[in-house]
């Protein structure tokens, strides 16, 4: 499948028709998803009607918009009218189809984009693979065996798998860079704020989405990046111009950026960090970095996260009368967080705020001396697509950091961060560098990330001949 760029070049170019770019979408979403299981739901009818009035009005010699025709998966945590939102979850599987658009869903439809379906996601957006009782599991194209992370993984899935050639994500604590890291692809956290969101009750969720090369990305941003009312968080891009446009603008030579494999306190798998560390060298060669490894240690910030953003999921279930009424219908890891972390005691729940308060000083006195961090995306390739999550990584305990040892801080501290292809495992598994710079630097990383792709390549999708079944 086209790029977004190409395929949009191609509808507004009059080379393809809109829907022939949806039927293209519905071959390969049919052949694909019932092995892969990225999509939930599909609405080809309504698809290929929005492709019609696209044609339509290509016909007539007006410019539809930047995405004309392209089709993309939206999360099912996200609405999209006339699909219903079911944020995986048994005590939605039957819910009615929303009556209206998210922000960021609402943008990328107004610039052309034809919604197709809604992606998997775990219950509530809220574990690192993507396994649920309401749609069962989501495997990752490159290893069927395997998990394309949580929880956006559904639509890293599908586009890896090249159903789509991109799908929307959301990122609480890496819910969109660690599957990119898994599937081989571009994941964005941006800053806070870039891109309006629907929910404001959290300060650690971002809009995003996955997409197989930087200038995709560069461009989805750009749709989407918009101050909302609806959004308190939301706030106008502090750069003149598209952030397409500027990429082709190269990095000042000399940005000072650090690497640290572990932060300081995770375990990581060692090929998984030597792939990335060799990533960091030829992304600092590519773009004229200067690279230290001195030692760095940060605070674990998942000690943060968990209490704060558990107990802020708990809340809301409770009040929706779906905790502990749809408990026992709950996925395993979402279920176990809720009953642990979700209910700290008054001085609990401080103390997870001043550990916050450290991370967000850590993060701070570390770009006073620094441009840029580069770590390991996640600490290990993919694992099980059923799970568990390791607990042991490296050979040592990883109860405290998990997959998503590195992700967390970012969201914290309220600063951007990309998970960036950075090469495959011995046994065929891709490994993402994470690299995050200062608040409202997203158009640096990606021009970042745009060094590496066109010094090092990498494969756009999983390829097909090398996906492994195995015992599924």
């Amino acid at each position: 499948m086209d790029s977004v760029i190409d395929l949009a070049a191609k509808v507004r170019g009059s080379m393809q028709p809109a829907t022939a770019a949806v039927e293209e979408c519905r071959a390969a979403v049919v052949q694909e998803n019932p092995d892969i299981n990225a999509f939930v739901f599909v609405d080809w009818e309504s698809a290929l009607r929005a492709a019609e009035a696209i044609d339509a009005v290509v016909a007539t010699g007006v410019d539809p918009g930047p995405l004309a025709g392209v089709p993309f998966g939206v999360k099912d945590i996200e609405n999209c009218a006339g699909m219903p939102t079911t944020f995986g979850s048994m005590a939605y599987k039957d819910a009615p189809p929303a009556t209206a658009d998210d922000p960021n869903v609402s943008r990328l439809r107004n610039a052309g984009a034809i919604p197709v379906g809604k992606t998997a996601t775990p219950e509530f957006a809220f574990d690192s693979l993507t396994d649920t009782p309401a749609f069962g599991t989501t495997r990752n194209p490159w290893d069927l065996t395997k998990t394309p992370g949580g929880s956006s993984g559904g639509s890293a899935a599908a586009v890896s798998a090249g159903m789509v050639p991109f799908a929307t994500g959301t990122d609480e604590g890496g819910s969109v860079r660690s599957p990119a890291a898994f599937c081989g692809l571009v994941g964005l956290k941006p800053t806070h704020g870039l891109v309006a969101r629907l929910d404001g009750s959290s300060d650690t969720n971002t809009m995003s989405v996955l997409a197989c090369n930087v200038s995709d990305t560069a461009r989805l941003l750009d749709v989407m990046a918009a101050r909302d009312d609806i959004d308190k968080m939301s706030q106008t891009r502090p750069w003149l111009g598209t952030i397409e446009s500027r990429l082709a603008t190269v990095p000042r030579p000399g940005l000072r950026a650090a690497w640290s494999r572990d932060l300081g306190y995770a375990p990581v798998e060692a090929e998984v960090a030597e792939i990335a560390e060799r990533a960091a060298t030829r992304l600092a060669e590519a773009a004229g970095l200067t690279l230290s490894s001195d030692p760095l240690t940060f605070t674990n910030a998942n000690d943060a996260w968990m209490p704060i953003v558990t107990h802020r999921i708990r809340a809301r279930l409770e009040y929706l009368d779906l905790w502990p009424r749809f408990a026992d219908q709950m996925a395993r890891t979402p279920r176990e967080w809720l009953e642990q972390y979700g209910t700290p005691t008054p001085r609990q729940y401080g103390e997870a705020l001043a550990l916050r308060d450290r991370v967000e000083s850590e993060v701070a006195a570390f770009f006073t001396d620094h441009d840029l961090l580069m770590t390991p995306t996640v600490a290990c390739a993919a694992f099980d697509a059923r799970g568990p999550i390791p607990a042991v990584v490296d050979g040592r305990d990883a109860s405290a950091t998990g997959a998503e040892a590195f992700t967390m801080f970012a969201n914290l501290a309220w600063v951007p961060a990309i998970s960036i292809p950075a090469g495959l495992t011995s046994a065929g598994l891709p490994v993402g560098l994470q690299v995050v710079g200062r608040r409202w630097t997203d158009v640096l990383l990606l021009q970042l990330a745009l060094c590496l792709e066109r010094a090092h390549p990498w494969p756009l999708h999983a390829p097909m001949a090398d996906r492994r079944v195995g015992s599924v």
